[in-house]
């Protein structure tokens, strides 16, 4: 088979140059052009090539809630990557125990294989249950201290990648050095925690932060909080960029203290689905006036996708270049997957190419170009 080109401006781990993009076989084999300023790139009529969407925090889209099992992460992955999302982690609502299992057993066929049109579910993000009942958000009130024999019996179902844990609560500290030298990834998150929770978390090797300023104790300047052990100490943390879970202004700051500050959705089943009533895990959440929210008006999740991520960091006064690295580069990094989030020879052909209004033109991922056509899963 021959290589499969693509002209345009290209971002590559240097910065934009206007020439051509091969792949082949799933893999990118040839990147070659001519330096451009991010301006130049921006204001030339040919399209824009960016590194394929990465989110860490998915709980549906299309319809479908990752808990449903069946054919529920089908419909999910495959309306996430019609709007740029290449690879995303599967994320779980606390839940008793066999109701958790029965989600594991439902994805680890999509976590062996990406499905045509799809994108790669990389794995598992538990996002509880071992979370703070004080600090639950639209959580289900279904915690439970952590278990290393648990998290390793639910990993043998299917792979856990990234485990959400309010560190506060009864063992949770010493469990974090545990997980954490059998290869799993820990955020801090849904914490009542002080400052001193979250210092010595990161410490034990918590690598992040769930929802940065969600479900987690603010800042004061006399108790700074888990807000404030993020913004003191953190390399990484997620973020909900819908600019309803958080204000522009709270965005720049973290911008400006978290290097690798990195954007999720925390989408729900009613991502790309009109105003109405969608499930949540156990619960049941209502689509209307742009957000999603449980019966008492609490946020739960967002109808977020990561094209218009990007889109809303522009807005707020980034380049480029740089809301690029938020939505892809930063959580491969995190996640340690050095073959993603890039635009380079040798690495996964995931991309997509963008106008100079930052809207969709074509979707390639691990070199399968998509439709990117509305399907009977959604309503876009």
């Amino acid at each position: 088979m021959s290589a499969l080109r693509i002209e345009g401006h290209i971002l590559t781990p240097q910065g934009f140059v206007r020439g051509v993009l091969e792949h082949e076989e799933g893999r990118i084999t040839r990147v070659e052009g001519t330096l451009r300023t991010e301006d130049q790139a921006r204001s030339e009529a040919q399209g824009l090539v960016l590194p394929g969407f990465i989110d860490t925090h998915v709980h549906g889209g299309g319809g479908s809630d990752t808990m449903e099992g069946g054919e529920a992460i089908g419909r999910i992955a495959r309306l996430h990557a019609r709007h740029g999302t290449t690879s995303l982690l599967a994320t779980t609502m606390t839940a008793p125990l066999s109701e958790v299992e029965a989600a594991m057993r439902a994805l680890a066929p999509a976590c062996a294989s990406r499905a045509p049109g799809a994108a790669r579910v990389l794995g598992v993000h538990l996002e509880g249950p071992y979370i703070n009942p004080g600090k639950l958000g639209a959580q289900p009130d279904f915690v439970r201290p952590a278990s290393i024999d648990e998290i390793h019996a639910l990993n043998a179902l299917a792979p856990v990648r990234l485990i959400t844990l309010a560190p506060e609560l009864p063992g949770n500290l010493d469990i974090i050095v545990v997980l954490r030298a059998a290869g799993f990834q820990v955020q801090i998150g849904h914490t009542l925690g002080s400052y001193e929770d979250g210092v010595a978390a990161l410490e034990r090797g918590a690598g992040g932060f769930t929802h940065l300023f969600n479900a987690m104790t603010g800042m004061h300047h006399r108790e700074p909080g888990i807000v404030g052990a993020a913004l003191a100490h953190a390399r990484y943390a997620e973020i909900i960029p819908d600019l309803l879970h958080v204000h522009p202004g709270a965005i720049r700051a973290a911008l400006r203290a978290i290097p690798c500050l990195f954007c999720v959705t925390d989408s729900t089943a009613a991502t790309g689905m009109p105003d109405g009533d969608y499930r949540l895990g156990r619960h049941r959440v209502t689509k209307c006036l742009g957000g999603v929210r449980l019966a008492d008006g609490t946020l739960a999740g967002s109808t977020l996708t990561m094209d218009q991520a990007l889109r809303n960091l522009i807005t707020i006064g980034l380049s480029l270049e740089d809301a690029s690295r938020r939505v892809s580069t930063c959580a491969a990094e995190y996640l340690g997957l050095p073959d993603r989030g890039r635009l380079a020879e040798g690495v996964r052909a995931d991309l997509v190419v963008v106008d100079r209004d930052l809207h969709l033109q074509r979707v390639i991922a691990e070199g399968e170009e998509l439709d990117l056509a509305p399907s009977s899963d959604a309503v876009l």
